[in-house]
C-alpha cells in the first residue's frame, strides 16, 4: 500500500484535468477562436447572395492650378483654373446566383463649379442620372455562386464538427499529460518507499554483520542498494517537477499551487461494436463531410476549366438622365439612356492550351477520387482497429491490476521471510523489482485505456459510456 506524501495538497482526478483543459487551456481558446472565425467566414458567404446598398462618391473635390493652353498662332497662354467637381452615387446591387450575373439600380448626381469662368452662365452646372437599371450576365461562364452553395455549407458544418473533435483531441492530450504526472508521482512514491525499506534492510544487514551472521559483500550490497534508492528519489523528484510544469503549461494554470493526482481506477461501462462505431463516424465525423466537399471541389475545378474555354458577357442598361444649370433642371423631361453590348473572347488558335487545361482538371479529379477512396478505407480501418483493441485493453487492466496486488503481497511475504532469515537480500530485491514493475504495468494499462477511450470519442463524436452524441447539427 502506497501512502501519498502529498496528502495536504489539492487533488485532481482525470475528469478534473480534462475539464480544466477544455475550459481554460490555450489550445481550447485557439479552438474556440478558429470556430468563431469559421462562423464569420460563413456569414460572409451568406452575405454574398444578399442585396447590397452602397453609397460612393467624391465630395468635396476641389482643385486650383495654372494650365498651359496652346493658341492658334502657336503660342501658349497660361490660364488659372479653380474649380470643383463633385459626384455622388447611390446603388443597389442584387447578385443572381442561379445565372452568375447581377442586376443593379443606380442613381447619381454631379455638380461642377468653375470659379474663373469665361462665361458666367456656365459657372455652375448640374448633371445626374435619375434612374439606371443595369444587367451584367456572363454566358457559358463558370458560376461561382452556384458552386459556393454546394461547398460552403459543407465547409461550415465541417468546421463545427472539427471543433468538437479538437476538444476531444485536447482531452486525449490532457490524458497523456495527466498520466505523465501520475507516473512521476507514483514513481516518487515507489522511490521513497524503496528508500525507506532499503534503509531498514541496510540497518538489519549492518546488525547481522556486527554479530557475524552475514558477510561483508551482503552488507555492501545493501549499502549500494540504499545509495541507488536515494539517487532514485532525487531523480523522481526532478521528473515529477518537470511533468507538473508541462501539465500546468498545457492546462493554463497560473498559480504555483502544488497538486496531487488521483489514480482513475473507475472504468466506465463500455459496449462498442464495430458496426455502431463506423456508423457514428460516417454520420458525424467531419472527415466524411470533407470527403464529400473534396469531391465537389474537384468537380468545381473541372467546371472552371470548362468555363475558361471562351468568354461572353452580356451588358444591358436603361436609364433616365439630364443636366442643367440648377438642380431642379435635372428632374424636368429627363432623356433616356440605353446601352446594350455583347462582348466575347474566343480563342481561334491556342495550340491545345484549353484542351490541356481541361484534361489536367479531369486528371486531378480522378486522382482526387482515388485519394479520397483510400482515405475512407484508412479511416474505417482506424475505427475498426481501435474498437477491437478495447476488449484487449479491458483485459489488460484486469490482469495488471491483479498482478499488482499479487506482486505487492509477494513482496510483503518476501520481506517477512527476509527478516527471519529464510531468504537473502538478492531474492528480496527481485521481489521488490517485480512489485515496482507490476505497479507501472497497471498504470500503463490505465493510460492505454483512457487514451483509446478519448480517441474513440474523437473518431465517432459519440460517448459510448453515457450513450449520447457529442455533437448535433443544431450546435
Amino acid at each position: 500500500m502506497y501512502v501519498s506524501v502529498f496528502a495536504q495538497q489539492k487533488q485532481y482526478g482525470l475528469q478534473d484535468v480534462i475539464q480544466l483543459a477544455k475550459d481554460q487551456s490555450p489550445f481550447s481558446k485557439q479552438a474556440e477562436t478558429r470556430k468563431e472565425n469559421r462562423y464569420w467566414q460563413y456569414r460572409v458567404f451568406r452575405s454574398n447572395y444578399n442585396p447590397q446598398l452602397r453609397l460612393n462618391g467624391t465630395v468635396p473635390a476641389y482643385s486650383k492650378s495654372v494650365s498651359q493652353a496652346p493658341q492658334q498662332d502657336g503660342s501658349f497662354r497660361y490660364t488659372p483654373i479653380e474649380q470643383s467637381n463633385n459626384n455622388l452615387n447611390l446603388g443597389f446591387v442584387q447578385p443572381i446566383s442561379f445565372t452568375g450575373g447581377s442586376v443593379s439600380v443606380n442613381s447619381s448626381l454631379q455638380f461642377f463649379r468653375n470659379y474663373n469662368p469665361s462665361d458666367p452662365i456656365f459657372a455652375e452646372q448640374w448633371g445626374g442620372t435619375l434612374l439606371n437599371l443595369r444587367l451584367d450576365q456572363p454566358i457559358f461562364a463558370f458560376n461561382g455562386f452556384r458552386w459556393d452553395r454546394k461547398t460552403e455549407p459543407l465547409r461550415y458544418e465541417e468546421s463545427k464538427r472539427s471543433y468538437v473533435e479538437e476538444m476531444e483531441s485536447i482531452s486525449a492530450v490532457a490524458v497523456n499529460r495527466f498520466f505523465n504526472v501520475l507516473d512521476a508521482q507514483i514513481g516518487l512514491q515507489i522511490a521513497q518507499f524503496n528508500q525507506a525499506n532499503n534503509d531498514t534492510i541496510y540497518k538489519i544487514e549492518e546488525g547481522r554483520y556486527n554479530i557475524g551472521t552475514t558477510t561483508k559483500d551482503k552488507l555492501l550490497q545493501a549499502e549500494l542498494q540504499l545509495l541507488r534508492s536515494r539517487q532514485d528519489v532525487t531523480q523522481a523528484k526532478i521528473n515529477l517537477q518537470i511533468a507538473r510544469l508541462q501539465m500546468r503549461s498545457y492546462l493554463g494554470l497560473r498559480d504555483g499551487e502544488d497538486f496531487d493526482l488521483v489514480l482513475p481506477e473507475s472504468i466506465p461501462p463500455l459496449y462498442v461494436t464495430v458496426e455502431e462505431a463506423l456508423q457514428f463516424a460516417k454520420d458525424y465525423r467531419s472527415d466524411f463531410l470533407a470527403f464529400e466537399r473534396r469531391k465537389i471541389e474537384a468537380d468545381r475545378e473541372v467546371a472552371i476549366a470548362r468555363g475558361s474555354r471562351f468568354q461572353m458577357n452580356l451588358i444591358g442598361t436603361f436609364g433616365l438622365n439630364n443636366n442643367g444649370f440648377v438642380l431642379s433642371d435635372i428632374y424636368q423631361d429627363p432623356t433616356q439612356q440605353q446601352t446594350f453590348s455583347l462582348g466575347f473572347n474566343m480563342p481561334i488558335l491556342d495550340w491545345g492550351r484549353n484542351q490541356a487545361r481541361m484534361q489536367t482538371a479531369i486528371a486531378n479529379k480522378k486522382l482526387n477520387d482515388y485519394v479520397i477512396a483510400q482515405d475512407e478505407v484508412d479511416f474505417e480501418q482506424e475505427v475498426i482497429t481501435l474498437v477491437r483493441q478495447f476488449e484487449v485493453l479491458l483485459s489488460q487492466i484486469e490482469i495488471t491490476k491483479k498482478s499488482d496486488e499479487v506482486a505487492q503481497e509477494r513482496y510483503l511475504v518476501s520481506q517477512n521471510r527476509y527478516l527471519i532469515g529464510k531468504i537473502d537480500i538478492t531474492n528480496l530485491n527481485i521481489a521488490l523489482n517485480e512489485k515496482d514493475t507490476a505497479k507501472r504495468s497497471y498504470l500503463n494499462a490505465l493510460r492505454s485505456f483512457w487514451t483509446a477511450y478519448y480517441d474513440l470519442r474523437r473518431l465517432t463524436l459519440y460517448d459510448f459510456s453515457n450513450r449520447r452524441l457529442l455533437y448535433t447539427p443544431e450546435d
